[in-house]
């Protein structure tokens, strides 16, 4: 997390519910070694940001250290952006890069094979209602054997939340007037992921 408190003041029920609408994140845990092992994974997470449920193919090796609980970090990342110093319309700036990123920290488990089904129709079901009208799409669509085959080859995870920690990095500690200028100028940026929302957070920010 940025050590700006500037970035830093988010309520926790934002980082929540950004961090649930994404879905989405890298999933950390260091090995006996100290060395860190990643993953890449969608997620569910409960309403009040407590539980976090996940899956991993089976030969994962974060897996051969979850049977207790392990300590573990999800990393959400949303919009960043490069912003120019040329942007803000005033001198002797430097160039950043602005960016929302939420982390979730606690202890991650494995879990129970028969709970497998459950998460995996919550965590399609939460993605498919993004795509309405189109009808959503189940489990029970897919042919069952072939289902049951390919259930044996991931496992699902569980992670306790314990720490939620948002940095939400859109320049609020410049001016409303400069920070607006380096908005606005996002429209010709291509460097970044959704300059859009980016630029839609940056005209939100609370400025200092």
């Amino acid at each position: 997390m940025h050590p700006n408190p500037a970035f830093r003041g988010e309520e926790t029920d934002r980082n929540i519910a950004f961090a649930r609408q994404r879905g989405f994140g890298t999933l950390a845990i260091n090995a006996p070694d100290g060395a860190p092992l990643l993953s890449h994974v969608p997620f569910v997470l409960s309403d009040d940001g407590i539980l976090l449920e996940a899956h991993l193919v089976r030969s994962n090796p974060i897996l051969r250290l979850t049977d207790e609980p392990v300590d573990a970090v999800m990393a959400v990342t949303g919009p960043d952006a490069y912003i120019s110093p040329d942007w803000y319309g005033v001198d002797d700036q430097v160039p950043t890069w602005n960016y929302v990123a939420v982390h979730l920290r606690g202890k991650l488990q494995r879990l129970p094979d028969a709970r497998l089904h459950d998460i995996l129709e919550r965590t399609s079901g939460h993605f498919e209602a993004m795509l309405a009208p189109k009808p959503v799409w189940t489990t029970a669509k897919m042919d069952q054997e072939k289902y049951s085959r390919m259930l044996r080859q991931i496992v699902p995870v569980a992670m306790q939340v314990e720490t939620v920690d948002g940095t939400w990095k859109l320049s609020q500690n410049k001016p409303d007037s400069t920070r607006l200028g380096a908005a606005e100028a996002l429209a010709t940026s291509q460097a970044g992921t959704e300059i859009a929302a980016m630029r839609d957070l940056m005209l939100a920010a609370r400025g200092e």
